[in-house]
């Protein structure tokens, strides 16, 4: 059965309300800022790449993906193929987090100061430091899905007292 075409204008408003998208970048910008404010706490200083930055606490990877995941499922139901798409990419972003990108930041820790005590005349004494905030530890990555959940559930309840 064809399905009717809709204007090129209601696409552009059906993204506005599009509650598992805004329930996502919500968790992100929250979690950007939540880091911004712990970065200040821990280092007593503003640090602004923190806003963008990867690494630390609460893991906005985590966040995103669990927001996004909790926000189809409560939309489209927790039996469908679109939840289990959402829950497989939210587990191999968390999964991922914890491994890979934490062990490569610890990685880059190391071999950062194997270049800072390299002597001044050595070829890579003067090469740029590799970026050491990549991954997650657990209890980053935790904090970040509970702000995700959070924040699918406070905004599904919204959406069901403005009805």
């Amino acid at each position: 059965m064809d399905q009717p075409v809709a204007s090129s204008s209601s696409h552009y408003i059906s993204i506005f309300t599009n509650f598992p998208l805004i329930s996502s970048l919500l968790a992100f910008t929250i979690a950007q800022f939540i880091k911004f404010f712990t970065s200040w706490y821990k280092e007593r200083r503003w640090d602004l790449k923190r806003l963008v930055g990867s690494g630390g606490m609460p893991s906005s990877h985590s966040a995103t993906v669990t927001a996004l995941a909790l926000a189809v499922g409560l939309q489209e139901g927790f039996g469908g193929s679109h939840f289990a798409i959402a829950l497989v990419l939210t587990t191999i972003v968390m999964y991922d987090a914890t491994g890979v990108r934490l062990h490569a930041g610890r990685q880059a820790e190391v071999l950062n100061q194997i270049v800072y005590e390299l002597p001044a005349e050595h070829p890579l004494a003067e090469s740029r430091p590799l970026r050491e905030l990549l991954g997650h530890t657990p209890p980053q990555v935790i904090a970040g899905g509970m702000l995700g959940i959070s924040t699918a559930v406070v905004g599904y309840l919204v959406i069901l007292i403005t009805k």
